[in-house]
């Protein structure tokens, strides 16, 4: 018996809330609900604990909450492992500003209770991700929810810290760092931000006069202010021009000091004059040049940004107003010989974008080659694949030619470095637990590192520390290797490889077998979103007007492998059209199982659209299957919309209700009833890893199901019910169906007349099939047939339009069916409307002050009602000169 109906329309609302709760209650999330099967995890990765929902978020969660949901229902023993990162710089900003508003520094608090004013920061709203990815469906097993900061997973970090140092793999020095003067902290490379595009600069071509008699070198830079820091001028060894000058002495401008000219390969004759100014304390290419000509490193540039030291006058300048106040000097010396235009793409802070330092300075870094190599090795041997291929080209690039990991970070905010430093014999201490005496001389004069740890050395121990390690856990032997890792592409560098070293160092096995790496989400234009350009789209917004369900599989259908995805709110309501679709489905196959009783009534009798559409679902199971084992999402998403919208409902159903509707044997209506129930319930189950909300709400309300879709086994082909022969057969039938609308449409034919059909088929055979198959072409929509008749061969007669199909023409009589010179009139009329509202929207578009003054979306809104009208035109158009054309026959 039905369990209960359906709503006139899908309350997305409120089915989202119930059933989530429902699948909450029930611990279907949990993992070890299938012992003994084969495993599956995906671990999270997780959220900034700053984080609110966006929309890589949104994809990126929707993706893995596809695969979990899939194998759940393949049987498998699933584990998504969920969790948070602490998030150093980004959580440590905004708690900082917190305490601004209140008028307190965290130098003022002290880092104790700056410390305990985080934790309470985190406590109170460190967990709204977490609820807003419940609000998209993810399936995660929250009883195993993690933290970076969790006591477990902070021994991990520092187990590993002491390992690596132990194995020399950790070390401490001076070296040059990208420095963020507003964070007031040293960043890995990949924390510096490079312009997508390159941005206006200059050139400024400086004069260093000759100690010795007269003449000078001339030196090209971007950043005459770092001159100051100067301590050589490099040349070509093999630079003819500057041969003898090389060991002589130049004047530094706007300084007292004289510095050499040195030979170095490294430079390139080709840039600028072919002189290279040396400032080894502020250039990463400067500094390998000083480290080898021995060279001073005088830094210049304080990591508050203002200029320091050795530069006379400019103390204390603001880096950028000394470039200013230097070029004036210059000119006033003369000795700035020109100024040209540069394209530039400077360094930015990834979490404040401030212009990045390259700063002299004291930090901690991993030796990363000796990890690098064994991670490298277990992608080119197949032990872990990269998914999509062409990301694996960039995988090796980056790993051959990785360079150290500066992994300090001067934060309060993360796992502090566990380091002593004696102040009486400068021996350093690096343990597990925390250290009172010195381990050198045993003084208790010591004290700890203040830095804290890059935020992604603790990601990168993901995948093992959450399952409990260093702690012999049954978990971390049951779920270790993870199966998948779904990620972005643009992390790949940050966070997958690190993870792929740390997992291989320290499990000594790779930490996943597959790796697929999504593109980003961007607007309709393939412009990124941002609130400057005013196209943002708020994921939670979306899933309150449209549903979580529409979301979800807007993005599954759009995530081609190896491409960005462009996102637009019409795709979004195209994608509730479908669940609208199914649900109307749903709808109607209930309201003809009320009679259904599936353990008695007559032995079904199935027509041959019964057959039909069984063989069809087997073949889309086939699909899915192969699509979702494959991670090819947008496919899977694709089958799914065809064999549902298409097959299913534009098909079958209209198939199925003259035997539904009309007098027919009982047989006959349990075998549509039988099947109409069978498609569904298989449809439901294939589709729900995208959708499983609507899934859940309809599955539930049909006759002899379990308690939820979650966990019903995901479909499994059935080679016995394909009927390839009966395909071909339907598809013809298709074709004459197709034929018949497209004639129709193309010779404006109201939909209210019926019209008069002959089919001339090729053989007997053929025309023995439509014969038999006269139902079929009659009772879908939009055919509306007066008579139908079947021959084979003949003429199709003056006054009819044709079409010809594989196996006959099928011929439609137009005589008396539409008045072409009425038809005429109307889309006159039709088209000036147009034309006049296309005139009024271009004039607004073409006037200046409206594109000066108009908000971005306003103007954006004009294009597309622009876009829209030009449309609707050339479709008026084109018919206008089609009833031309027939009123001449």
């Amino acid at each position: 018996m039905v369990k209960q109906g359906l709503t006139k329309f899908f309350e997305h609302q409120k089915a989202e809330a119930r059933w989530y709760a429902y699948w909450e209650k029930g611990a279907y999330f949990r993992a070890g609900r299938e012992d003994g099967k084969p495993n599956y995890c995906i671990v999270i990765p997780p959220p900034n604990v700053t984080g609110i929902l966006h929309l890589g978020h949104a994809l990126n969660n929707t993706l893995q909450d596809i695969l979990i949901r899939y194998h759940r229902m393949l049987g498998e023993n699933t584990l998504w492992q969920p969790g948070t990162d602490h998030a150093g710089i980004a959580t440590q900003f905004m708690v900082e500003r917190q305490l601004q508003s209140e008028g307190v520094s965290r130098n003022e608090l002290g880092r104790e209770k700056f410390i305990e004013r985080v934790w309470q920061w985190k406590e109170e709203k460190g967990g709204r991700i977490i609820n807003q990815l419940k609000r998209l469906g993810a399936s995660c097993d929250w009883s195993r929810e993690r933290f970076t900061m969790d006591e477990g997973l902070s021994s991990a970090v520092r187990e590993v810290f002491v390992r690596l140092y132990e194995d020399g793999l950790i070390y401490r020095g001076e070296y040059l760092v990208n420095w963020c003067p507003s964070c007031g902290t040293a960043l890995s490379n990949l924390e510096v931000e490079l312009s997508e595009t390159d941005e206006q600069g200059s050139l400024w071509y400086i004069r260093y006069p000759l100690c010795e008699g007269q003449g000078h070198v001339t030196v090209a830079t971007t950043r005459p202010e770092t001159m100051l820091g100067d301590t050589a001028v490099a040349v070509h060894p093999d630079d003819e021009r500057y041969k003898h000058l090389v060991g002589k002495l130049v004047h530094l401008p706007c300084t007292e000091r004289d510095i050499p000219v040195i030979a170095d390969s490294f430079v390139d004759p080709e840039f600028g004059t072919g002189a290279l100014k040396i400032t080894p304390a502020h250039d990463f290419n400067d500094f390998e040049i000083g480290k080898q000509h021995g060279l001073e490193m005088p830094s210049v540039i304080s990591t508050e940004g203002r200029m320091q030291g050795l530069v006379g006058k400019y103390e204390g300048l603001d880096r950028f107003e000394c470039r200013q106040e230097i070029v004036n000097d210059l000119e006033d010396q003369g000795l700035l010989e020109k100024i040209e235009s540069y394209p530039v793409r400077p360094g930015r802070c990834y979490r404040c974008h401030t212009i990045v330092e390259p700063t002299l300075s004291t930090q901690w870094f991993v030796r990363v080659k000796p990890l690098a190599e064994p991670a490298l090795s277990a992608v080119k041997n197949g032990k872990s694949i990269i998914i999509p291929e062409g990301e694996k080209k960039k995988y090796f690039h980056w790993m051959e030619d990785i360079k150290d990991w500066c992994i300090s970070r001067q934060l309060w905010w993360g796992h502090q470095i566990p380091a002593w430093y004696c102040n009486d014999c400068g021996e350093v201490t690096v343990s597990r637990q925390d250290v009172t005496r010195c381990s050198a001389c045993n003084s208790e004069n010591i004290k700890r590192d203040p830095d804290v740890l890059d935020t992604w050395f603790s990601s990168a121990l993901w995948p093992f520390s959450t399952l409990g390690w260093p702690d012999k856990d049954p978990t971390l032997d049951q779920y270790y290797p993870n199966s998948s890792m779904i990620t972005g592409f643009d992390i790949l560098y940050f966070w997958v490889a690190r993870m792929m070293m740390m997992g291989i160092k320290f499990m000594h096995e790779v930490p996943f077998y597959d790796i697929y790496l999504h593109g980003l989400v961007r607007d309709e234009r393939g412009l990124k979103f941002s609130k400057t350009k005013g196209n943002i789209i708020d994921p939670l917004e979306i899933i309150d007007k449209y549903g979580a369900d529409s979301l979800r599989f807007t993005l599954a259908l759009y995530t081609l492998t190896g491409r960005d995805i462009r996102l637009s709110i019409k795709r979004i309501e195209d994608s509730r059209r479908f669940i609208n679709k199914i649900w109307n489905a749903a709808k109607f196959a209930l309201s003809n199982l009320q009679d259904f009783d599936s353990e008695g009534g007559p032995a079904p009798e199935y027509s041959v659209a019964d057959l039909w559409i069984q063989s069809r679902l087997q073949r889309a199971i086939r699909d899915m299957r192969g699509h979702l084992d494959n991670y090819r999402f947008s496919e899977a998403a694709h089958a799914m919309y065809h064999f549902i919208w298409d097959e299913l409902c534009d098909w079958y159903l209209e198939w199925s209700k003259p035997t539904l509707y009309r007098d027919s044997t009982p047989s006959a209506r349990r075998g549509a009833q039988e099947t109409v129930l069978y498609a569904l319930d298989v449809s439901l189950r294939l589709i729900h890893p995208l959708m499983p909300f609507v899934t859940e709400e309809i599955w539930q309300a049909l006759p002899g199901t379990g308690e939820s879709v979650m966990i019903a086994r995901f479909p499994e082909p059935d080679d016995k019910k394909l009927r390839p022969d009966l395909e071909e057969r339907m598809s013809a039938i298709q074709e004459v169906v197709t034929a018949i609308r497209n004639l129709r449409a193309e010779n404006l034919i109201p939909l209210s007349a019926k019209v008069k059909v002959t089919i001339l088929a090729d053989d007997k055979d053929m025309a023995e099939l439509f014969s038999e198959s006269k139902l079929y072409i009659s009772s879908p929509p939009q055919v509306g047939l007066e008579d139908l008749a079947i021959q084979v061969g003949g003429d199709k007669g003056e006054e009819a339009v044709s079409s010809k199909v594989k196996g006959a023409e099928v011929c439609l009589d137009i005589a008396s069916l539409v008045d072409y010179s009425e038809e005429e009139k109307r889309l006159e009329r039709e088209l000036k409307k147009i034309e006049t509202e296309l005139e009024k929207v271009e004039r607004k578009l073409g006037t200046k002050s409206f594109l000066e003054k108009a908000p971005t979306d306003v103007i954006e809104k004009q294009k597309e009602i622009q876009a829209e009208l030009v449309e609707k035109k050339a479709v008026l158009s084109e018919n206008r000169a089609r009833i031309r054309k027939l009123k001449e026959k």
